[in-house]
């Protein structure tokens, strides 16, 4: 993904009102992320944790998701959960259920699509093999990095486009 300003972000946004988009809680450590390493910008608002958000770049365009996050806690057992993205597995609160409002008359509708996705947002990173989830074992794949990142990168698209179709 190339290097996103604040401007870039809040115009992105496709499935929220841009007074909102302008008042939403930017990640405070957008200039140090791993750009060559992300296939999108995922972050909870600092300011309001039910929140999130997803920016991707897709057909050269960047598409800005909000989100509604579930906490993504499991209490009194240890759960294992997967990540609809990038298919790792986490315990204890590592995946929520992130539903994002759908553009158009769907969305004014109130119709959603919802996806598990990585609390930290860092699909990229457990694809390309450069963070391991903590208290997770991994699972032994076939698959080289560059198969691993491109079905994360179908999975995310296909994500976005129920969206905004």
């Amino acid at each position: 993904m190339r290097p996103v300003t604040e401007q870039d972000i809040r115009t992105s946004f496709v499935n929220c009102s841009k007074g909102e988009a302008k008042r939403l809680g930017l990640p405070r450590d957008l200039a140090d992320q791993p750009w060559d390493d992300l296939d999108f910008l995922g972050w909870r608002d600092p300011g309001a944790p039910g929140r999130a958000y997803l920016v991707a770049e897709r057909d050269g365009s960047l598409v800005g998701l909000a989100l509604r996050a579930t906490s993504g806690t499991a209490r009194g057992f240890t759960a294992r959960s997967m990540c609809s993205l990038c298919l790792t597995t986490h315990t204890n609160g590592g995946v929520a259920l992130m539903t994002a409002r759908r553009t158009g008359d769907a969305g004014r509708q109130g119709n959603s699509v919802g996806q598990y996705l990585c609390t930290d947002f860092a699909c990229s990173l457990y694809a390309r093999g450069k963070k391991e989830a903590a208290g997770a074992s991994p699972v032994d794949e076939s698959l080289t990095v560059e198969e691993k990142v491109a079905r994360t990168r179908a999975h995310l698209f296909s994500f976005v486009d129920k969206v905004v179709a």
